[in-house]
């Protein structure tokens, strides 16, 4: 069993994005006897879809885990769904999206085929915080879950995708000015705990493929 695993560049402002890093770690590694592949992917509402198709195609995943960075999230956000609009920006290409479709004639919406609850309820068991998300947003990340979700719909592709949003790292958050008046950093986890947390997903992801989930 193959697992496609991938991280947005960085971009904007944040030289560093950890999302990409985690990618790239886990790519390689063997989980439960299922290879990892993990790798970058352009932070461009005009690239994203057709590398995500074409990693797909190589690929070939049972399951497939989209990574991007939330800096304002305090916890994992496992998203719900992906919706078909793009209205953000400007992303890495200098374009701005306003109230753009991702696909004219794609549905208004696809919800994501991981098993959402059952990752959030694993990674807290293990003290991690971790919450259900109802909206990626209107930028890359709800752009490359739709894409995923829409890709392997359309081509009847036999697999599972999602998307999953991490915080800052203590670091990044420390090189970060404060929020407000008192000093307050933003909101952050340690590297070690997200990577524990993906790799929670990944292991409950194959057990949802392998028929192994109770409940």
């Amino acid at each position: 069993m193959n697992v496609l695993l991938t991280g947005f560049e960085p971009y904007g402002e944040e030289k560093f994005n950890p999302s990409r890093e985690i990618a790239l770690k886990f790519n390689g590694e063997v989980i439960d006897e299922a290879k990892i592949y993990g790798f970058e992917v352009p932070v461009s509402f005009k690239r994203i879809g057709g590398v995500l198709a074409k990693l797909i195609d190589e690929v070939k995943p049972k399951i497939v885990i989209n990574l991007g960075l939330a800096p304002r999230s305090t916890s994992i956000r496992v998203e719900r769904v992906a919706i078909n609009i793009m209205d953000a920006g400007p992303d890495n290409d200098g374009y701005r999206a306003v109230d753009e479709p991702i696909d004219p004639n794609g549905p208004s919406a696809y919800f994501a085929t991981i098993p959402v609850k059952k990752i959030i309820e694993e990674i807290r068991r293990e003290g991690i915080p971790a919450t259900i998300s109802n909206s990626a947003g209107t930028f890359l990340c709800n752009c490359a879950m739709y894409h995923t979700l829409h890709y392997i719909a359309t081509k009847k592709i036999n697999a599972i995708a999602g998307f999953i949003h991490i915080p800052y790292t203590l670091k990044q958050a420390s090189e970060k000015p404060p929020r407000s008046f008192i000093g307050m950093p933003p909101p952050s986890l340690p590297l070690n705990a997200i990577e524990k947390a993906i790799k929670i997903a990944i292991r409950v992801s194959i057990k949802k493929v392998r028929g192994e989930l109770e409940g």
